[in-house]
């Protein structure tokens, strides 16, 4: 496998405060990497700083071999990236937040909503409300939308902090279904029994 992302010792300042310190990653093609840290250690300024979304202090990062700075947006469309709780539009159906997605997106071709809503097994929710869902089925509609483009890198930051263990588990399978099919995922959490039991890789901050 190729790296597919870079870092060259990553340092972020807010003032005084050492936000990142000297962060030097190499992260595989294809792999599940985990970013283990307590709230507050650094692990989404890293994130930010690696998608160009904020300045390093010091250092550099690369996507697919590609220096990443604030200019070049493009590097974004190979990326998806969802938060602790993903958002949707609560009175719209699964169906219809994709479908909003995908023309936000320009994605020409509709039936990517269909083949998105496959692969994430949201058949049988496509026309439940987003208000609707359990936690388990709302991050599978986050997932979805982060992957409609079809990026090569899924970020999901701290994505189990409100699932129960059978939904972590079934969130677990989807990672692994995508990293078969040669995504690459960076998980970000404060527990580390699930970091071990899902990454090919780990950094402690």
């Amino acid at each position: 496998m190729n790296d597919i992302i870079n870092t060259e010792k990553l340092t972020k300042f807010y003032g005084s405060v050492h936000a990142v310190d000297s962060i030097s990653l190499n992260i595989k093609k294809g792999e599940i990497y985990g970013f283990l840290g307590l709230n507050g250690a650094g692990k989404t300024t890293t994130i930010r700083m690696l998608l160009g979304i904020i300045r390093p202090t010091s250092g550099k990062s690369y996507l697919m071999g590609k220096k990443v700075h604030a200019g070049n947006h493009k590097l974004w469309n190979n990326v998806g990236y969802i938060v602790e709780i993903p958002y949707a539009y609560p009175d719209l159906t699964v169906y219809e937040n994709l479908e909003i997605i995908r023309r936000l997106r320009f994605i020409s071709d509709p039936e990517s909503v269909e083949s998105v809503i496959d692969k994430l097994r949201l058949d049988p929710y496509r026309e439940r409300k987003a208000k609707d869902l359990s936690h388990g089925n709302a991050q599978r509609l986050g997932i979805a939308k982060a992957i409609i483009h079809n990026p090569e890198i899924l970020i999901l930051d701290e994505p189990t902090a409100v699932l129960t263990p059978q939904e972590v588990d079934e969130l677990f399978g989807i990672m692994r279904s995508l990293k078969d099919q040669g995504k690459t995922i960076i998980f970000i959490t404060h527990k580390l029994q699930e970091v071990m039991a899902i990454s090919d890789a780990v950094t402690v901050m």
